[in-house]
């Protein structure tokens, strides 16, 4: 009960709503009025407004709802879309989005309808007849009004997720309620801006890996859902639905109707309605929507990093834009007799609409594409083969089974087939039937034994190609051998490695075993140099014979040996090699057991610590998968802001980012208030010696904008004070600024990529901070065999930190070392 007291505090608008749609509903209950009956009441369009005066309707129509569904779709948008809008921007801004919108949405909708129908427009003049009750069109508006008050991880997403979804609706579905929803959303998002006391500054802001991973992956999603609404939409206007028409199995004759547009004759009732006398069943349902799930696994894949999710996703794209190219004529050579000539298109409108429907998918393909390197989980060398292979092989098997089976049986169709016959028809039993509706029925199943595998050989490889695609993407990526995994953890509990071994553990690294099986190296290919992650991991007597095989290992692949990141009692070693060493930075290390704040030295951080307790801001020590929902949610908006400020793309290589956080062996340190908000996260990852943890690395540091001073002073701190009462502890190290040093790096190449990287990304900054720690310096170095490659490297290197680096970029990196 306190809960739902608490909740009527928070959203008395969106509850009080709720109250009042059921209300309405119970009363058009009681009196049985059907659905029908409510929209002539009290729906809105363009002939409720135009022709009969009804002024009030837009604003009316969203206090009532036309059927159960409806019903309980508004009831649970009002309770959680509008509740969230009203916590967002509170009571009396979600009262005036929500009036406004529902008034310009429809209002704004009608005034299109009317010149459209003034003008002749097919859209306008089809739909002028219905009628519109939707409540959904103000709680969208007010949902987009209140992104302009989020924060940078859910405003985006709440503008990504409600523009795609309104825009799939009026692409696919294309009635006049997605109409009023896109306006009422485009008008929420003005006045939201109109809201705010600060001047708006349009201006593209980058989002980290992580969120453009979730929002490709989300917009793919919507769209594969969007030939689902066509089929099972009461009316299909939008400018997509010739695309949805294809996937629907929805199949009646069209009789002259088809003969009419065989000629050319083309009307927007031929290209919706144009369809083959096929048997229905389950199998042409199976065949055309089992595609569509093919692309909502690959969103799945594409929110996990998966490359070979991109690259389904793209596969399935380009199929059905050919597929669309060649059903609709558009492509130079179709080999059909239904082609659009000149003067078919004299409705704008349709040749708009068929363009439209092999560039949407064609367009998503390409996005795909151009933003491969968001997804850099590369799945084991022999996955996406066995995928291609098994994918080819069942199509293979099938085909020959349907001609082979089909001869044997010719006798059960009508007219009996040749084999010419059947094996003309084999690519159309994998195609979804809707592609198939201008093409003539050559023989049609007449018994169940005929009919199973007329009907089912299509479905059956679609199951396949998912079932693969989904064991693909369980599957292991590179670098990520389960059996792999489990030595590198018994190597890393065993000590060794140094500090920043934990480094290895991250995606994208390859894993290299020296034959003894006690030593490994973590490394990454870039531009064919391969940089190591950290020291080697395992005992100090087997790492000199490990180095020499893995440099060995290297040459034989043609790549150049880097070992990065190590620590100064391995520069000996290297030396006595005839290789060449260079400063990368310093780590910073804590003596817990020795930590003590007293003295002047130590003033900045005694005021944090004091400035922190006077705020009510505690420190929380805890795991990503111990997170409530909430304040995991937090962390990612946290992060998310501190990408946006950041005028280059994410780090990455030795820095780690919000999926390095989901480690079940890393802690997480937070400063939390009163009101369990998040101001500040860190993480810290393991060192082990005999499955002891000895020490711990700090990685990942966010704060809000908005946080106190200090903040991340006190989390340090209090992560130092908690490690001294612990006698284990040995050290706490606050890692390394990448290419930063206590003084000038020795060598052009890394000061060079430091001085580009620094008015950004802050090292020396953050290098000054770690001071005030009174850290123990470390120094880092790298190994490289000779001089030469040194341009090479410097690429290499600026790739493994900014994997976006363009060509361009890239070159300059290059320039600036001569």
């Amino acid at each position: 009960m306190k809960g739902v007291l608490r909740l009527a505090e928070r959203q008395p608008f969106a509850l009080g709503y709720a109250a009042l749609i059921l209300v309405t509903a119970f009363i058009a209950d009681a009196v049985r009025m059907p659905a029908g009956r409510i929209h002539l009441l009290v729906g809105t369009g363009y002939d409720s407004v135009v022709h009969l005066g009804r002024w009030w309707s837009p604003l009316g129509s969203v206090f009532f709802t036309a059927g159960s569904a409806q019903l309980v779709v508004v009831l649970v948008a009002a309770v959680l879309v509008l509740g969230s809008a009203e916590r967002l921007m509170g009571s009396a801004r979600t009262v005036v989005a929500f009036v406004t919108t529902a008034v310009l949405g429809p209002g704004i909708g009608i005034l299109l309808q009317s010149v459209g129908v003034a003008g002749g427009e097919l859209w306008s003049q089809h739909v002028r007849g219905l009628w519109v009750i939707d409540p959904l069109t103000p709680i969208t508006g007010s949902i987009m009004a209140a992104s302009c008050f989020a924060g940078p991880l859910w405003r985006r997403r709440i503008r990504v997720v409600t523009l795609a979804s309104v825009l799939m609706l009026v692409l696919y579905s294309g009635q006049p309620a997605d109409l009023y929803r896109l306006v009422a959303a485009l008008a929420g998002w003005g006045l939201g801006f109109a809201f705010q006391p600060r001047p708006v500054r349009f201006m593209w802001r980058r989002s980290s890996h992580h969120e453009t991973r979730t929002l490709l992956a989300a917009v793919v999603g919507v769209l594969a859902l969007g030939p689902v609404v066509t089929s099972f939409s009461g009316g299909r206007f939008g400018i997509l639905a010739p695309l949805g028409l294809l996937f629907n199995p929805d199949f009646s004759g069209a009789g002259i109707e088809r003969d009419r547009c065989l000629f050319g004759d083309v009307t927007l009732q031929c290209v919706h309605e144009l369809t083959l006398e096929r048997l229905g069943g389950v199998g042409p349902v199976l065949v055309s929507l089992l595609p569509l799930l093919v692309l909502l696994v690959a969103a799945y894949g594409l929110s996990r990093g998966r490359r070979f999710a991109a690259w389904l996703a793209i596969g399935v794209n380009l199929g059905l834009a050919a597929l669309g190219a060649w059903y609709y004529g558009l492509l130079p050579i179709s080999g059909q007799s239904f082609v659009w000539h000149p003067h078919a298109t004299r409705y704008w409108e349709i040749a708009l609409t068929l363009v439209v429907s092999v560039l949407v998918p064609a367009a998503t393909a390409v996005v795909l594409v151009l933003n491969l390197k968001q997804f850099p989980v590369r799945s084991r060398p022999g996955g996406p083969r066995r995928f291609a292979l098994t994918a080819a092989a069942t199509l293979l098997v099938l085909s020959t089974v349907y001609v082979g089976l089909g001869g044997l049986l010719r006798s059960g169709f009508s007219p009996q087939p040749s084999f010419l016959d059947l094996l003309a028809d084999v690519p159309e039993r994998f195609i979804p039937v809707g592609f198939l509706r201008i093409e003539r029925v050559s023989f049609l199943p007449t018994n169940w034994l005929t009919g199973t595998l007329y009907h089912w050989v299509g479905p059956v490889f679609w199951i396949v190609v998912i079932v693969g695609a989904i064991l693909c993407l369980r599957a292991a990526p590179v670098g990520a051998n389960p059996e792999h995994a489990r030595t590198l953890r018994t190597l890393l509990e065993a000590g060794g490695g140094g500090s920043l071994a934990y480094l290895a553990t991250w995606a994208g690294n390859s894993y290299w075993f020296a034959p003894s099986g006690t030593t490994m190296i973590a490394y990454r290919v870039v531009n064919d140099v391969a940089i190591t992650t950290s020291d080697p991991i395992g005992p100090d007597t087997d790492v000199p014979e490990a180095i020499a095989e893995f440099a060995t290992m290297c040459d034989d692949h043609g790549w150049i040996p880097v070992f990065y990141s190590l620590h100064e009692r391995w520069q000996g070693l290297f030396a006595e090699m005839g290789w060449q060493t260079m400063s990368v930075g310093e780590e910073t290390v804590l003596r817990p057991r020795l930590w003590d704040t007293t003295g002047k030295k130590w003033q900045d951080i005694r005021s944090s610590i004091n400035r922190a307790d006077r705020a009510g801001v505690r420190a929380e020590w805890t795991s990503y998968r111990a997170l409530p929902v909430l304040e995991s949610l937090q962390i990612a908006e946290i992060s998310e802001q501190w990408v946006q400020e950041k005028g280059l793309p994410e780090l990455g290589f030795t820095l780690g980012g919000i999926d390095e956080l989901r480690d079940p062996d890393v802690r997480l340190m937070l400063a939390v208030d009163a009101d369990d908000r998040v101001h500040a996260v860190t993480s810290w990852m393991p060192s082990y010696r005999e499955g002891v943890i000895v020490g711990w690395t700090l990685d990942f540091m966010r704060r809000r904008p908005d946080s106190m001073n200090g903040v991340m002073e006190f989390l340090i701190a209090q992560t130092a004070r908690m490690m001294s009462e612990r006698p284990e502890i040995e050290f706490l190290s606050l890692s390394a600024a990448p290419l930063a040093h206590t003084e000038e790096l020795p060598g052009r190449l890394l000061d060079f990529v430091g001085r580009v990287l620094e008015p950004v990304y802050g090292f020396h900054s953050l290098l000054a901070f770690k001071r005030k720690f009174q850290p123990e310096f470390q120094p880092l170095f790298m190994a490289y065999p000779e001089p030469v490659a040194l341009p090479a490297i410097g690429v290499a290197l600026a790739r493994a930190y900014l994997p976006d680096l363009s060509v361009r970029e890239a070159l300059a990196f290059v320039r600036g070392l001569g």
